[in-house]
């Protein structure tokens, strides 16, 4: 039986960067003889074991086989026969397909190294086109790695691909996962690059085919998002993030910058009533700490301090229960509404 250190940890070792997770490949072994050794089986599809103290992940040897579309249409077969290199050939990129044995030497069928040191992502074999899946992969990799080019073939693979329909086959839940992964990667805008260069916007990125994009460095994952869909209509922003399985908190940010981020940015100016508006959809009056998130994106992308639009509301909340009203029932709210655009608008005039 041995045993191998694969895929991401010995990239990003050889790249001088964190390894965060490391997975292990295990040869001429069996189910039998990795519980007798006390792991635990925990893959459903095919055999992956936990170590009995590292809690870390060993997957026995495999080879992969396609006989259906989409992104599960594999039967995958495993035995103490597989060899290191079998396996290292069903992964995606070079620079993922390396193996390290226990004492440090690397196996690289593949010249993954060559291509770690050239910056390029190269696909490993032709069995590249059966998962599209790798497609959103490589635009992943390539805001993961800045300076990294997609290997000339590699590309042409995945357009042909795409001409073919092979993201049809995708799950939403799978899109979601690698652009979240992209947009808290060193360089978002590189995942969208990727997408154009392979013509990959459909059925998943439509909307976002020719939307503008401003610079996404210095920011968190819902921000980024937020900035890229900032141009498009609301019906387009809640039919994307329908598609790929945005997580709702990411979707209701988005539809609040698109909704009311200009009336906040530009507060000086715009009417009172419009202000007041703006800040009651945004819960501002609840608690004006909820405007905080959209306050720190129109910072980031706008570079504007809005810190004094938040003292204002801050002000009106403790001005405005401190009032006693006569009125009731929908009369109260219309009241509320009049004193709190009044408030504002004497914090505009103070600006």
């Amino acid at each position: 039986m041995q045993i191998y250190l694969v895929g991401g940890a010995v990239r990003d070792r050889l790249l001088g960067k964190p390894v965060k997770d490391r997975d292990w490949v295990v040869i001429g072994a069996t189910e039998a003889d990795m519980t007798s050794q006390g792991y635990q089986r925990v893959g459903a599809d095919f055999p992956v074991f936990l170590h009995p103290e590292t809690r870390e992940e060993y997957a026995l040897a495999r080879t992969e086989r396609k006989t259906a579309a989409g992104h599960k249409g594999f039967v995958t077969h495993f035995s103490p026969d597989v060899t290191l290199e079998e396996d290292l050939a069903r992964r995606d990129l070079t620079i993922n397909a390396i193996a390290q044995a226990s004492d440090g030497e690397l196996v690289d069928p593949f010249h993954g190294v060559r291509d770690l040191e050239a910056k390029q992502l190269r696909a490993v074999t032709e069995a590249f086109r059966e998962d599209p899946l790798r497609i959103l992969r490589v635009a992943r990799f390539a805001a993961q790695l800045p300076g990294f080019q997609v290997e000339e073939h590699t590309l042409d693979m995945m357009i042909d691909m795409c001409a073919h329909g092979a993201m049809d086959e995708l799950p939403g839940e799978r899109v979601w996962q690698e652009l979240h992964k992209a947009l808290q990667a060193p360089a978002p805008e590189r995942f969208f690059q990727v997408l154009d260069a392979a013509n990959a916007w459909s059925p998943f990125f439509v909307e976002l085919r020719g939307a503008e994009r401003p610079p996404l460095g210095g920011a968190t994952a819902e921000n980024r998002l937020a900035a890229c869909l900032a141009s498009l209509a609301v019906e387009d922003i809640r039919a994307f993030c329908h598609r790929a399985k945005v997580p709702n908190a990411f979707r209701d940010f988005a539809l609040m910058v698109v909704r009311y981020g200009d009336t906040l940015r530009r507060w000086r100016e715009v009417d009172a009533l419009e202000l007041a508006g703006a800040v009651s959809a945004c819960r501002g009056y609840h608690d004006a700490d909820n405007l905080r998130p959209l306050l720190a994106y129109l910072r980031w992308r706008f570079e504007c301090e809005l810190s004094d639009l938040l003292a204002a509301v801050a002000r009106s909340n403790v001005e405005v229960h401190a009032r006693q009203f006569s009125e009731t029932g929908p009369a109260l709210g219309a009241a509320l509404v009049r004193a709190r655009a009044q408030l504002l608008r004497d914090a505009q005039r103070l600006q």
